[in-house]
């Protein structure tokens, strides 16, 4: 792996992390290295990350109930940006794996089911459980109230029906939070989640290829039958676990896609400062030194909006209504800017490779491939555009209303 030029974000940006983010910053910074070869091999991920004790960052210790009612515990926002950014840097795979692992069990504890699900979530923080978040549909994609797998009881138990498409860690999951409608005639307030072993009797899975090796497929369910027991909250709080879970970590989409573009910087760097042409180093000259300012201008102002928003999500009362509608715009603006600033950074890193970085072994083409998904998935670069642009208009359309 090159040596890193730029420093990571715990490091360069101290104001929005406390001591133990500190911590967390250095151990994945010592742990985590390309010659890791489990990193790069999809069925050992997990294993792996458990080994190196970065799968706690998922799963929070604490568990708090008051009255009836239990409280979910706190993901650490910025910890587990740190975690994304530093595992991007080295393995895009790993850190899409690491996300997933998260997305399928994150629903567990919004539904304040921590303490039911105990052992379930000391499987996940040992990494001898894979899991994975089956969401998006053929015919359902950005458009999440509009999916067609349904959910009917018989008896005890529940059947469900329906497809599921671009499913992450298809093929090494153990198991799947799957949303599904359970009263189709009443709509989106019909979408309910399940627990769903992958080896349950009438599910199957289908690998996608991408243009990446990572574990991607789809998902078949044709009279699959599962326990009463695999409700996950109640009967028609599917779709805000699902959106609730993807508020949690969108945030740390932006990190992982500041890890790339920090890689792509960094590879830059090291290889117009060595990569003589015309008699001096590329990096002598003018437009390579214009298109590096450019990659570490907009890499900085990545991680100013991503770990403004991270930690703005960490702060005491961050769930009042008025924290969530402020939360939600940094949010947007973090995922949206870091993850289309990172594709330029990367493309600018082709760029200044030359030929050789359209080769397939070279780090910035992988990292080519591999930044293009994060513009699409939690939310496409639109669709936070959209929550931007309605933040910003909605006080001009209430004053027009009462006029």
């Amino acid at each position: 792996m090159v040596h890193p030029h730029t420093p990571a974000s715990w490091s360069a940006l101290p104001m929005f992390f406390n001591d133990s983010h500190r911590d967390l910053g250095a151990l994945c910074s010592r742990v985590l290295t390309d010659g890791d070869v489990a990193l790069h091999e999809p069925a050992r991920v997990i294993p792996r990350l458990a080994e190196l004790g970065l799968l706690r960052v998922l799963v929070p210790d604490s568990y708090v109930s008051l009255t009836r009612k239990p409280v979910a515990p706190r993901i650490d926002v910025r910890a587990l940006s740190i975690a994304r950014e530093s595992l991007a840097y080295v393995s895009p795979l790993a850190d899409s794996i690491f996300a997933v692992q998260g997305l399928g069990s994150y629903p567990l504890l919004l539904a304040g089911e921590a303490v039911q699900r105990r052992a379930f979530l000391d499987e996940v923080v040992r990494g001898s459980r894979v899991c994975a978040f089956a969401l998006t549909e053929p015919e359902a994609g950005t458009d999440v109230a509009s999916l067609r797998t349904t959910a009917f009881r018989d008896g005890e138990a529940w059947v469900l029906d329906g497809e599921k498409v671009y499913i992450s860690n298809v093929g090494i999951a153990d198991s799947y939070i799957v949303f599904a409608n359970a009263a189709p005639e009443k709509g989106k307030k019909g979408i309910t989640a399940f627990l769903v072993d992958a080896k349950t009797e009438g599910l199957t899975t289908e690998p996608i290829a991408m243009s990446v090796d990572h574990p991607l497929g789809r998902i078949r369910m044709d009279g699959c039958r599962v326990p009463g027991s695999s409700l996950v909250g109640e009967v028609g709080h599917g779709l805000r676990l699902a959106l609730g879970t993807l508020d949690m970590f969108r945030t740390s989409v932006g990190a992982a896609a500041v890890g790339m573009a920090r890689r792509a910087l960094d590879e830059a760097l090291a290889r117009t400062k060595t990569r003589v042409q015309f008699g001096k180093p590329l990096a002598e000259f003018q437009l390579t030194q214009a298109a590096l300012a450019d990659m570490a201008t907009e890499l900085d102002a990545s991680r100013l909006l991503v770990y403004r928003a991270a930690w703005e999500k960490d702060q005491p009362g961050a769930e009042t209504d008025a924290a969530r509608r402020a939360s939600a715009v940094s949010v947007a603006m973090a995922k949206m800017y870091a993850t289309e600033a990172a594709q330029r950074i990367i493309d600018r890193a082709v760029q200044l490779f030359g030929g050789l970085g359209v080769t397939d072994r070279c780090i910035v083409d992988r990292l080519y491939r591999e930044i293009r998904p994060l513009r699409i998935y939690e939310g496409t670069t639109e669709i936070q555009k959209l929550i931007i642009g309605a933040a910003l208009v909605a006080p001009a359309v209430l004053a027009t209303s009462r006029d």
